[in-house]
């Protein structure tokens, strides 16, 4: 996330991932999506998967006090973190 309005995009796409698990759909796909915020929100979890597929997303966030945000993907590139959190839609009831 190296330029500025990708960055408070990606935030502001984040802030509507409910705790919990959740579906909904992301590139014509249904997933299932897992997030777990710590009880101060300095650091967010994210586990997603394909429910009809392999392909999986998954991340930690760092909200660090003198240097601000670090993404950390788990064995993915970050833009694959970012197009994921970007383009997913939760399905509503």
């Amino acid at each position: 996330m190296t330029d500025s309005s990708t960055h408070e995009a990606f935030e502001r796409a984040l802030e509507h991932f409910a705790d919990g698990y959740s579906q909904g759909m992301f590139d014509g796909s249904r997933w299932g999506v897992t997030v777990k915020r710590s009880p101060d929100h300095k650091r967010i979890w994210l586990y997603a998967e394909d429910l009809a597929g392999t392909d999986i997303v998954s991340f930690n966030l760092y909200r660090l006090e003198i240097s601000g945000t670090a993404l950390k993907p788990c064995e993915m590139s970050s833009d694959k973190v970012v197009a994921f959190v970007l383009g997913y839609h939760r399905e509503t009831c």
